[in-house]
């Protein structure tokens, strides 16, 4: 890889870099195409981000930001993945191209959600992406440092071929890796939550898939108009899953739906502390009016802190977050939104 950078003033912000990143090209191996980007140095509410995601890296006291970054993620062709990096969660540097599509990639719109996960010496992202006659999907990306570049890692989509599926999680139960994803609404009104085990090695599933609950099990959800032409108004959206262990035999589930407030987030607690369940619900959302597609991160400051975008509408966007505490068997907030 070749790296070069300039830098140069910007009235509106402390710095500006134009940097350009060639990526060398193996006889027989797919790389990704070459990019050019602006490195800025941004404050937190400054950056248009869904589905925030933060990876946290101690022994670089880093923070990294991962999301849906294009700029029109419905309607437009996929651009990629941008990532962010801070040492306080208020300064960011970047956006840094983490993923751009290489040739032949299957996915060529909704590039949504993606997540990175440190696995055995390496970093894996779990993103969605759609294209015509393709369902939308799970895919595995990796890459050897948290900026990428990402390169496709799974035999494909590890989702269910024929499902509309969405916003795959990942989770290490015993030794087994797992892939926690949506089954969505719009295909069977009522949406599905599903874990199915992977490979040791990602690549691939391995064994049936397990339902873990409905959309219309949290009793916060509001129904929607289904997409059968019906007009029934029983559809409930499940989205953004995410799994957290708090602790001996608390194991709970983050996932997202529309109440009557609009866009949700609600826990689940696994019942067995097992990722098979069963799941109760929380019976109101830990967030909503707007607020959504969270997960939980670690601050190098010892605190849990909970991130989600807000509002739910583009451009609009940003990511927020509190600190989150176990209270009992529950998770609560503290402290004020930043």
């Amino acid at each position: 890889m070749r790296y070069t950078d300039t830098w140069t003033a910007h009235p509106r912000i402390e710095q500006t870099r134009v940097s350009t990143v060639e990526i060398l090209r193996c006889p027989g191996v797919m790389m990704q195409a070459d990019v050019s980007f602006m490195e800025k140095v941004m404050k937190r509410d400054t950056i248009a981000i869904r589905d925030p995601f933060v990876l946290a890296v101690p022994e670089e006291e880093t923070y990294y930001l991962y999301g849906t970054t294009d700029p029109d993620p419905w309607k437009q062709s996929g651009i990629g993945f941008d990532a962010y990096m801070s040492a306080d969660l208020e300064d960011w540097r970047g956006p840094y191209p983490v993923f751009r599509p290489m040739t032949g990639f299957w996915g060529t719109h909704n590039f949504w959600a993606p997540e990175v996960y440190r696995y055995r010496n390496a970093f894996y992202m779990f993103a969605s992406f759609k294209a015509p006659r393709h369902e939308r999907a799970t895919q595995i990306l990796r890459a050897d440092t948290p900026l990428g570049p990402f390169e496709v890692h799974s035999a494909g989509p590890v989702t269910p071929s024929g499902w509309e599926c969405l916003d795959g999680t990942f989770f290490v139960e015993d030794g087994q890796p797992w892939l926690i994803f949506s089954h969505e609404w719009v295909q069977v009104n009522d949406g599905e939550m599903w874990a199915v085990p992977l490979s040791p090695d990602l690549r691939r599933t391995e064994g049936a898939p397990s339902l873990l609950f409905r959309g219309s099990d949290g009793p916060w959800t509001k129904g929607l108009v289904r997409r059968d032409g019906s007009g029934l108004e029983d559809a409930r959206v499940t989205d953004g899953p995410f799994v957290y262990q708090a602790g001996q035999g608390n194991l709970f589930l983050l996932w997202s739906s529309i109440s009557p407030s609009g866009y949700a987030l609600g826990v689940a607690r696994s019942v067995s502390g097992r990722i098979r369940g069963p799941w109760k619900q929380e019976p109101e959302p830990l967030l909503e009016a707007g607020r959504g597609h969270g997960m939980i991160f670690r601050g190098f400051d010892g605190r849990a802190y909970i991130t989600y975008h807000y509002p739910n509408d583009t451009p609009n966007e940003r990511f927020q977050f509190r600190e989150i505490r176990l209270e009992g068997a529950r998770l609560a907030l503290k402290g004020e939104e930043r």
